[in-house]
C-alpha cells in the first residue's frame, strides 16, 4: 500500500509540475515570442496574466464541477487538453491562435491540481500526509521557478518550438503514466454542489482566504520585481542574475521538504511565526539596501526556502478551513493565490513609480502585517487552538 501510494504521489508531482511550467515556463520566453509573432512584448504577455486570470476565476467552479467523477479519468481529460493544448501552441504562426491554445487548458488547470492536493492529504496518517502534499507543492514550485530557465536554455540554444515542446512532452509522459499505473479512482462519497459551496458561510473560510490573498501579495510583490532590485542595488544582471534565481528555485525545493516536517510538528507555531520572520528578512533587506551587493545572494537564498514554505501555509491554511470539501478548498487556494499575485503585482508596481524599487521590500512587509493579523483572528475565533495544530 505504502508502495502504491508513492508511485501515486511521484505521478502527481510529473503532471503538476507539467501543468505550472505550462502556465510560468513561458515567462523567460516572451521576448522570443514577441520577435516571432511580429508583437510587443507586452501583448505576448498576455499568455501569462490571461492564463493567471482564468485560473482565478476558475479555480473555485471547475474543481467542483469535476469532484464527483472517477479521478483517474478526470486526470486523463485535463493532462490530455494539456498536450494537445500544448502541441498546438507549438506549431501555430498565429498569435490569436497560440493565446486560445494556452486559454482553454487553463480553465482546467485548478482541476488537476487540486485534484493532486485532495489525493495527497487522503494519502495516509496526518504526518504522511502533510509530507505528501509538502511533495505536491515542491512540484508547484519547480514549475513555476525552474521551468523558467529550463525553456529559457532550450530556446536560446535550440528553438522556439522545441523549447515550447518541453511542455507538451512532460505533460504527454504523466499522462502515459498516468494511464497505465494508476489505479480506478471513483469518488465513494460525493458531496452535494450546495454543499459544498455553503462552507462560504463560515467566517473561518473567510479569514483563511484573506490570509492567503495577503501572503500572496507580500510575497508576489517583491518577487515580481527582484531582478530589477538585485540589479540597482546588488548590481547583479544578465548570466549571474539567471545562476541567482535558479539557486532561489533551488533553495525553494529545499523549502517545501521543511515546509512539510514544519507543519507536521507544530503547525500554528509554524504558521503564526512565517510573516514574523519574512517580515524581518524583508526589513533587513530594505534596511541593508545600498550595502546588499555582499550579501545580496545570502538574502536570496534564505528568501527561496520561505517562498515555499509560505505556498505550504497558504494551502494548509484554506484546507484547514473546510475539510469536508477538500476540492473546492483547494480550488479556493489557487484563486486567492491568484489573486495575491495580481494585487502585490500592481500595488508594487505603484510603489515603484511613485517611491523607488527597494520600498517594495517595506510594501512586502505591509502585506506580511495584514496576513498576521488574520492569522491571529482566525486562531482566536476558532477555539480551542490545539485544534488548528493539528
Amino acid at each position: 500500500m505504502a508502495k502504491s501510494n508513492n508511485l501515486l504521489i511521484f505521478i502527481l508531482v510529473i503532471g503538476v509540475f507539467g501543468i505550472l511550467s505550462t502556465e510560468m515556463g513561458i515567462v523567460g520566453i516572451l521576448p522570443v515570442i514577441a520577435d516571432t509573432f511580429h508583437i510587443s512584448v507586452s501583448k505576448a504577455g498576455l499568455l501569462v496574466s490571461l492564463f493567471a486570470l482564468v485560473v482565478a476565476i476558475s479555480g473555485p467552479t471547475m474543481p467542483l464541477m469535476f469532484s464527483g467523477i472517477n479521478r483517474k479519468k478526470v486526470m486523463l481529460l485535463v493532462l490530455g487538453i494539456f498536450i494537445l493544448g500544448n502541441i498546438v501552441s507549438m506549431l501555430t504562426s498565429n498569435f490569436t491562435i497560440l493565446l486560445i491554445a494556452r486559454v482553454i487548458p487553463a480553465f482546467f488547470h485548478p482541476i488537476y491540481i487540486s485534484l493532486a492536493l485532495t489525493v495527497a492529504a487522503t494519502s495516509g496518517t496526518s504526518e504522511e500526509a502533510r509530507k505528501s502534499i509538502s511533495k505536491i507543492m515542491m512540484a508547484v514550485s519547480a514549475g513555476m521557478i525552474l521551468g523558467v530557465p529550463i525553456v529559457t536554455f532550450i530556446a536560446n540554444v535550440a528553438s522556439l518550438e522545441l523549447a515550447m515542446s518541453f511542455f507538451a512532452i512532460v505533460n504527454a509522459i504523466a499522462f502515459i503514466v498516468t494511464l497505465l499505473f494508476v489505479p480506478s479512482m471513483p469518488v465513494e462519497h460525493r458531496i452535494s454542489y450546495g454543499a459544498q459551496v455553503s462552507v462560504l458561510k463560515k467566517p473561518i473560510i473567510w479569514l483563511s482566504i484573506a490570509t492567503v490573498i495577503f501572503i500572496n501579495s507580500a510575497v508576489s510583490g517583491v518577487y515580481s520585481y527582484v531582478a530589477e532590485y538585485l540589479g540597482n542595488f546588488a548590481h547583479i544582471s544578465g548570466k549571474t542574475l539567471s545562476l541567482v534565481l535558479f539557486l532561489f528555485g533551488i533553495t525553494s525545493l529545499v523549502g517545501n521538504i521543511v515546509a512539510g516536517r514544519l507543519l507536521a510538528k507544530n503547525t500554528l507555531k509554524t504558521v503564526v511565526t512565517f510573516p514574523i520572520v519574512l517580515g524581518i528578512v524583508y526589513i533587513l533587506a530594505f534596511l541593508m539596501t545600498n550595502f546588499i551587493g555582499p550579501i545580496a545572494i545570502i538574502f536570496v537564498l534564505i528568501w527561496g526556502v520561505l517562498f515555499a514554505i509560505g505556498n505550504n501555509i497558504s494551502q494548509y491554511w484554506i484546507a484547514s478551513a473546510a475539510p469536508e470539501v477538500p476540492d473546492f478548498a483547494n480550488g479556493l487556494f489557487l484563486t486567492c493565490g491568484n489573486l495575491g499575485i495580481t494585487i502585490g503585482t500592481a500595488v508594487s508596481g505603484l510603489i515603484i513609480s511613485g517611491m523607488g524599487v527597494q520600498y517594495v521590500l517595506l510594501g512586502g512587509s505591509v502585506f506580511l502585517l495584514l496576513g498576521l493579523s488574520s492569522i491571529i483572528l482566525r486562531t482566536y475565533r476558532n477555539s480551542p487552538i490545539k485544534q488548528l495544530s493539528k
